[in-house]
């Protein structure tokens, strides 16, 4: 791959770039804010609680949490934002408006176009979504006494692990797919959106058939970590097989 591709990427998307990089920024830093300062003021509120009865202090708790819930909820959901962006502004638009074919000619063959990019975002995406997890698994588990968040929680479960990377890496191929096929940007957005829609919502709807119970259809807490990894492998296996296609789609149609 041309060295010089990756920063032409940067280049081209770096508006993008920042947005998410400032997006992650203020998730984490929300994140912290909530563990090193907000939970010190919601204990004094709960210690106040005691003369006033459990209606004060499930308030507390919501306002502390309420933070954190929002955080992992809209980095989580972000793989929407990511399908939408690989399959407008990163492929389609491109193949849309002619541009792809002027690359072809000058930087990379249509063969590699594919790779270089994907590869600078995905590293992105990999990168900040591994931190967020880190971050968030430390503000989770922080100050249980003070959480309302159950592990099932659909945002809780993806962003405690892997899982919360593989489905922005899904985004991202999936969205690369409908872009190359579709080689018109708004099509190509709500087509991936819709299926990363699909993608998330059946696994959502059948997590916990992803795992064998006990018999009471419950799923205890030791089973997360099987869980979210049999998830998190069939994310990343949509992934794989949406970015293949995209670069057999791409291999087809440029001969």
């Amino acid at each position: 791959m041309n060295t010089g591709l990756p920063w032409t990427v940067l280049r081209l998307h770096r508006a993008a770039l920042v947005g998410w990089a400032a997006f992650l920024l203020v998730a984490v830093g929300t994140l912290v804010w909530e563990v090193e300062i907000t939970a010190d003021a919601v204990r004094e509120r709960m210690s106040a609680c005691a003369r006033t009865g459990g209606l004060c202090r499930a308030q507390a708790v919501i306002s502390y949490g309420g933070g954190i819930g929002w955080a992992a909820t809209l980095v989580y959901y972000s793989f929407f934002a990511v399908a939408a962006f690989a399959g407008g502004a990163l492929v389609g638009r491109e193949l849309e408006n002619g541009t792809a074919e002027l690359a072809w000619t000058q930087f990379v063959s249509p063969a590699r176009w594919p790779a270089a990019k994907l590869a600078v975002p995905a590293l992105l995406l990999t990168a900040g979504g591994t931190v967020f997890v880190l971050v968030f698994r430390w503000a989770w588990a922080a100050d249980r006494d003070l959480m309302g968040d159950d592990w099932t929680f659909h945002d809780v479960f993806a962003a405690r692990g892997p899982a919360l990377v593989a489905y922005a890496l899904c985004g991202l191929g999936v969205g690369a797919l409908a872009g190359i096929v579709l080689r018109r940007s708004l099509p190509a957005m709500a087509v991936a959106c819709a299926l990363m829609y699909v993608v998330n919502h059946t696994l959502e709807e059948h997590r916990e058939d992803l795992w064998p119970t006990a018999g009471n259809g419950l799923h205890p807490e030791s089973h997360y970590w099987p869980m979210h990894l049999v998830e998190t492998g069939i994310v990343l296996g949509v992934a794989v097989v949406a970015t293949g296609a995209a670069f057999f789609a791409l291999r087809r149609r440029t001969g």
